[in-house]
């Protein structure tokens, strides 16, 4: 059974809709900035989301009921605003889909939401307040703190009495959502699945710990702010945090035609292994066989991918295996596809990454063009093609995406431009 996206939604530091996101990419905006010196070794820069307001960005999804908005803000207006962002890419996604005129029965939609341990930061903030009084936590703590208060928050708001959970697999849970939605349609459990890559809300101590691994980029103080993050360039030091909700709708082809629905990508192959390791450090095996694996599923062969959008977090060595997994399978066209990194443009969004580059992939495939890698001035590698300091035009008929995880999470997703489609025209 095929599965194709018919929907998408975002907020990230650089857009809060799609719309705004595709122009983002295409001029190359950068979201990452200084923040405040915590004074915990945590990092010195980020890309945040800014003025957000969870009102006026629920008023403006005007292709949903205002029954539906109306509800949205009752349900979540004292919710923390990771979760709040999160409804508001799956509400943005949910009408972009044509879902509002035309649902299947609501026990035939699904919601896989990727992402786990989301809300340490929440628990974190409210842990002083609560120490010098105990009756200050809220009444809806005992909700708010788990990873399945987004599932229950979404599902009542958008009506979905499918099926529903939580997945995780560190920095790749955004593919793992997107795999197992895939699977639930695939096997006929759900006509429609929307998979939402999870706002993570760090704690300063989990902030830390990452600093203290060796993950997350200096300060380069005597550089512009956005070139701290470097994917693929020979000053890579390390991923800036990235702040970010999206939403994909998959859907089985056969109900997207018979509700008239706009195609946007096929999802045409995946894969997912372990590496059996649970170290933080990548396994260049790993990551080629899921790359192999994904193209195998889609049925196309290495040299027809036109795109790849890789993980590429901007530490040196997650992007060195990155790039000789790539090199392992696309051999000798291994300089065809264009190779971009999206965190280079508004940082690592943690368990949201994946779906927030499937987005950005989808976008890039559908617009004819690819976003720049704005601070790639040296490669690591001089024979992938990679993107330079401005977007390209290109004419993307197959696109792969990568995200891989701590603990040897590998993940690969292989999108098609559906036949319907236009080229280029970027």
């Amino acid at each position: 059974m095929k599965v194709v996206v018919t929907g998408m939604g975002v907020v990230c530091s650089i857009a809060q809709t799609v719309p705004a996101f595709t122009r983002a990419l295409r001029e190359g905006q950068c979201g990452i900035g200084p923040i405040p010196d915590a004074g915990d070794g945590g990092p010195r820069v980020a890309a945040l989301v800014k003025d957000f307001k969870f009102a006026d960005a629920v008023a403006a999804q005007g292709t949903l009921p205002e029954e539906v908005r109306q509800l949205a803000v009752r349900t979540a207006h004292r919710s923390p605003e990771p979760l709040q962002m999160d409804l508001v890419a799956a509400m943005e996604a949910y009408g972009d889909a044509g879902l509002p005129d035309s649902a299947p029965p609501a026990d035939r939609v699904g919601l896989v939401v990727a992402g786990h341990n989301l809300s340490s930061g929440y628990v974190q903030d409210l842990f002083t307040k609560y120490e010098n009084n105990p009756e200050y936590l809220p009444a809806r703590f005992a909700l708010h703190y788990m990873d399945t208060d987004r599932v229950g928050t979404l599902s009542q708001v958008l009506g979905i009495k499918g099926e529903g959970y939580t997945v995780g697999g560190a920095s790749a849970s955004g593919n793992v959502g997107i795999v197992n939605g895939s699977r639930l349609v695939e096997t006929g459990a759900v006509d429609v699945c929307l998979v939402v890559g999870a706002s993570t809300d760090l704690s300063p101590m989990e902030k830390r710990g990452l600093a203290t691994l060796g993950a997350v980029a200096g300060t380069g103080a005597d550089e512009p702010e956005r070139a701290r993050c470097r994917p693929f360039d020979v000053r890579h030091d390390g991923f800036v945090p990235g702040q970010g909700s999206a939403c994909i709708v998959l859907e089985s082809e056969r109900s997207a035609r018979a509700r008239g629905a706009d195609i946007l990508a096929e999802l045409a192959g995946y894969d997912l292994k372990l590496d059996a390791n649970s170290m933080p450090d990548p396994h260049e095996d790993g990551e080629t066989k899921v790359m192999a694996g994904a193209m195998a599923k889609a049925g196309v062969r290495p040299e027809q991918i036109d795109y790849v959008n890789a993980h590429a977090t901007a530490t040196p060595l997650g992007d060195e295996i990155e790039v000789r997994a790539l090199v392992r399978v696309f051999g000798t066209a291994v300089g065809r596809p264009w190779v971009n990194a999206t965190k280079g443009l508004i940082g690592h969004c943690m368990c949201a990454a994946g779906v927030v580059e499937a987005v950005a992939s989808i976008i890039q495939l559908r617009d004819g063009f690819v976003h720049p890698n704005l601070n790639l001035r040296r490669p690591i590698d001089d024979g992938c093609r990679f993107v330079h300091g401005a977007a390209v035009p290109a004419d993307i008929q197959y696109a792969l995406s990568n995200s891989f995880g701590f603990g040897g999470f590998n993940t690969s997703i292989v999108l098609r431009r559906p036949s319907h489609a236009s080229g280029a025209h970027g």
